[in-house]
């Protein structure tokens, strides 16, 4: 049964943590805004999605090992489907961090965060109303 349940909520799921993936990118883009040299990055949120229900790991690039003596890499280093963003107006110091393009994305993206999480639960309250009438 809760293999059902996990196969239904299955798309919500992996939207839900790239949604939560892009809004911390985001946020660390926001937080950089002032240090040389950083660039701007941002996840392609719709390939990204679309790499993950057709079942590839878990959407990550992960550390690679060249010789058996190293350590494995047990946490995602950057999600697979990050982009570096285009610069509209590169700083003197190399940052290409602009805050008009960040505070907007991060607003859209919240607004995405909460619908889907309204999907969530509206897809639990059917599940629960469909259990209960048995």
């Amino acid at each position: 049964m809760y293999d059902k349940i996990d196969a239904q909520l299955k798309v919500q799921r992996h939207a839900l943590n790239l949604l939560v993936q892009r809004q911390e990118m985001l946020a660390s883009n926001i937080a950089n805004a002032d240090t040389p040299h950083f660039k701007a990055r941002d996840i392609d949120f719709k390939d990204a999605l679309a790499s993950r229900l057709a079942g590839q790991a878990d959407g990550s690039l992960m550390l690679a090992r060249s010789r058996p003596g190293h350590l494995s890499g047990q946490s995602a280093v950057l999600p697979a489907n990050t982009r570096y963003r285009t610069e509209f107006q590169p700083g003197v110091d190399g940052n290409t961090v602009n805050m008009d393009v960040e505070r907007a994305a991060f607003a859209e993206n919240a607004l995405r965060l909460e619908a889907a999480l309204t999907f969530v639960r509206g897809s639990l309250k059917d599940l629960q109303t469909a259990l209960s009438q048995q």
